[in-house]
């Protein structure tokens, strides 16, 4: 697996631990980002509430729709259901 581009701060309990370890606790962390960032598992947690149609859109089309624009307009919120 390719690992992404990204920072990461780790802070440790254990003081003294194996590089061996110290990376496969990094590979875990990649691993379960890269299955939350999915966009599927995204649109599953998340709704978005449009004040301005008055409109709560729940569906993967609808929210994947408004989720390519870079920004969404004025009152229209993203909500995580969670």
């Amino acid at each position: 697996m390719k690992q992404p581009n990204r920072d990461l701060l780790i802070l440790l309990k254990q003081e003294l631990m194996s590089t061996e370890a110290i990376e496969h606790e990094v590979d875990l962390l990649h691993n379960l980002l890269a299955h939350v960032e999915k966009v599927d598992n995204f649109i599953v947690a998340h709704e978005v509430i449009d004040l301005n149609k008055l409109k709560i859109i729940k569906s993967k089309a609808g929210l994947k729709n408004i989720l390519r624009y870079s920004n969404l307009k004025r009152f229209t919120f993203l909500n995580c259901k969670n």
